[in-house]
């Protein structure tokens, strides 16, 4: 059952926009976060949730999207995001903070695909003009947006080649690829 969700969780980068997602959806995933191990039990991260048109496109504005992908610049109306959960840590607060964002996105992205909610962790943004346009307290940095909908695109695992190339890509059907190395290439001992 961990091993089917798991291999559902994929980056998914096109969705079905106009399946909305309710806020206590998304408060239910940040409580999955919540209640998941943190280094020292510090706690240091912080959320800002997302679910309305008006604000989703005010984040979607800063955000850029599938690096390997040249020619896209990211999803376009009617496939974007229907919601976010942007995840703030306090460096202050934990050095752990980036032990923490794994942990939770984790067990936030899991819960979501258990719900058939696909999502994307997005970590390249215009993140001081996002801090800005949310009033965002400066004492949080902003890790990891999180881009969340009911998913509007097939992606498949597939072998990495002979050649190494592990970067995802889509064929002529839309259908988005990623290669993952071997079982045997990953354990050495």
């Amino acid at each position: 059952m961990i091993r089917d969700l798991i291999t559902k969780n994929r980056c998914y980068r096109r969705f079905h926009q106009e399946v909305q997602i309710d806020r206590k959806i998304l408060e239910e995933l940040v409580d999955l976060a919540r209640l998941s191990s943190s280094p020292g039990n510090l706690q240091p991260l912080r959320y800002v949730l997302s679910c309305d048109a008006e604000r989703n496109a005010l984040i979607f504005k800063h955000l850029k999207w599938a690096a390997y992908l040249e020619d896209w610049q990211g999803p376009k109306e009617g496939e974007r995001p229907s919601a976010y959960i942007i995840i703030l840590g306090d460096r202050n607060l934990s050095p752990f903070v980036d032990w923490d964002l794994g942990i939770a996105l984790q067990s936030i992205r899991l819960g979501a695909i258990e719900k058939g909610i696909g999502g994307c962790p997005i970590a390249s943004m215009d993140k001081e003009r996002l801090l800005e346009a949310l009033s965002i307290p400066r004492e949080y940095e902003i890790l990891v947006v999180l881009a969340l909908g009911r998913p509007n695109e097939t992606v498949m695992i597939d072998k990495v080649g002979p050649d190494g190339d592990i970067r995802y890509w889509r064929d002529n059907q839309g259908i988005h690829h990623v290669p993952k190395r071997s079982l045997d290439d990953l354990i050495i001992g």
